[in-house]
């Protein structure tokens, strides 16, 4: 009896694991190949639009995880003094795109979907290299410390300092500096109770969002150059930036600890790549366009990537013809989004802040066109609801 096809996954993370999972269905044997020593991610809290929890409803968890996360409600837009610029509308919102749009904690969505594997598909501890992409005559190779892997598909998830994006297309610039850091916590806050908010100032945001554990999840943002870091520590970094806004955001810092804090400068591939595939080999997620995180959508395409590419798993040129413009002007989008809301001219943020304002009393459509294109996109193939799928493969 033939062997299935095998499928190496190199980076052990949301795109990574989804494409695992999605190309296990589609009866590929799978070994996902993780360079730290465990699953556990470093980060906080993601946010899953519709168009990714309709991707993993293909994967048949896509009810599960809407059950595990936080309902991202109506909230909206401030000012540093507290002042709404604008309000969102959860229910208008699920209503335009076809789902809400919900959060939780990175882990747990790394445990649902590792949890659809082979319990000996990962490998951790588990450096890999691309020694040879491949192509229709020949097996795709994979070094990794104990010897070399055969694979009729590699999948890169290697994120945005990709070795095998470098080994692929080594005249690409690769990625730059977005000009901004980000600061994000994942805490418990006694007593508080708040709408989801992001508060946009000069040159600096702050997003505060409470996850369905009790726990607050905040992030931070500022123009700055790239490689800094506080002279103490970055609780007290963030104390000096944000401290006088409004309410929560003082409760959330006095709730903090310094070695609670995350920091990471933001980087971004500014050139698109000429194609998502070489070979036998297949990018996906930062590896492949990695975005700034303005509309939360760098995690969320990295998964439509996974389910796309298990689609098209037996033509690769077909997966770079699917996502690569797509993903293209969404990073595109990302970018204007970035210049808009770490504006700091002080003209240029009267004249936005006062089109935010006139917008949000036009009402919801105009506010919510934005994501038109980008949330209510769907798989290239069904079902779309995790109960019609729970019966399959797994």
């Amino acid at each position: 009896m033939a062997q299935p096809s095998h499928a190496v996954v190199i980076g052990g993370g949301i795109g990574g694991l989804t494409a695992a999972a999605a190309l296990h269905r589609r009866g590929l044997r799978v070994t996902v190949l993780e360079r730290a020593r465990s699953l556990e991610p470093i980060g906080a809290a993601i946010s899953l639009s519709p168009n990714a929890l309709r991707a993993l409803d293909t994967l048949g968890i896509g009810d599960r995880i809407r059950d595990l996360a936080a309902w991202q409600g109506d909230g909206g837009l401030r000012t540093p003094r507290g002042r709404w610029l604008s309000r969102t509308d959860a229910a208008a919102a699920a209503e335009r795109f076809g789902g809400p749009l919900v959060l939780l904690h990175r882990a747990t969505l790394i445990d649902s979907l590792a949890a659809l594997l082979p319990a000996d598909a990962v490998r951790t501890a588990a450096t890999a290299t691309l020694a040879d992409p491949g192509d229709t005559g020949r097996p795709a190779r994979v070094t990794v410390p104990e010897g070399e892997l055969e694979a009729d598909l590699v999948v890169a998830a290697d994120g945005i300092r990709s070795r095998v994006r470098q080994a692929l297309f080594p005249h690409h610039p690769g990625p730059v500096y977005s000009g901004f850091t980000t600061w994000r916590v994942v805490i418990p806050v006694p007593g508080a109770t708040f709408a989801s908010h992001e508060t946009w100032g000069r040159g600096r945001i702050w997003g505060t969002h409470p996850l369905k554990d009790g726990r607050v999840y905040a992030y931070a943002a500022a123009v700055t150059p790239a490689g800094q870091h506080a002279p103490d520590d970055e609780k007290a970094e963030l104390l000096r930036r944000f401290g006088d806004w409004h309410d929560p955001i003082p409760a959330v810092l006095a709730a903090t600890r310094p070695e609670d804090v995350l920091r990471h400068d933001v980087h971004q591939i500014a050139e698109p790549l000429p194609a998502y595939h070489h070979g036998r080999v297949a990018l996906l997620g930062d590896a492949a366009h990695a975005m700034p995180p303005t509309l939360g959508q760098g995690g969320n395409q990295a998964i439509e990537d996974a389910v796309v590419l298990a689609h098209h798993h037996e033509d690769l040129a077909a997966y770079s013809a699917a996502r690569l413009p797509r993903t293209t002007a969404i990073a595109r989008q990302a970018v204007r989004t970035a210049r808009l809301n770490m504006m700091e001219s002080r003209a240029g943020i009267a004249v936005r802040n006062a089109a935010m304002t006139a917008l949000s009393m036009a009402g919801p459509a105009l506010v919510l066109r934005g994501f038109a294109g980008i949330a209510d996109w769907r798989p290239p193939h069904g079902p779309y609801a995790s109960a019609e799928v729970s019966t399959g493969n797994r």
